[in-house]
């Protein structure tokens, strides 16, 4: 899946998304995309789930 963040800026806020999305799945593969602040993850968990926890954690998502 492929979510649009918008407030993801630097280093820092990949690092926290990295951690929300691995609270869920912690063997999600997680690619980032600053320049375009979107985040590609492999896991088994719903899109519901992801955008839930990347909300809860100060960072919410639209899917791509």
């Amino acid at each position: 899946m492929k979510l649009l963040i918008a407030n993801m800026n630097c280093g820092g806020c990949a690092r926290g998304v990295t951690a929300a999305i691995q609270n869920i799945d912690s063997k999600a593969k997680v690619e980032i995309d600053l320049a375009d602040k979107v985040v590609s993850i492999e896991t088994i968990a719903s899109i519901e789930q992801m955008t839930a926890a990347l909300a809860k954690g100060g960072f919410p998502a639209q899917a791509q």
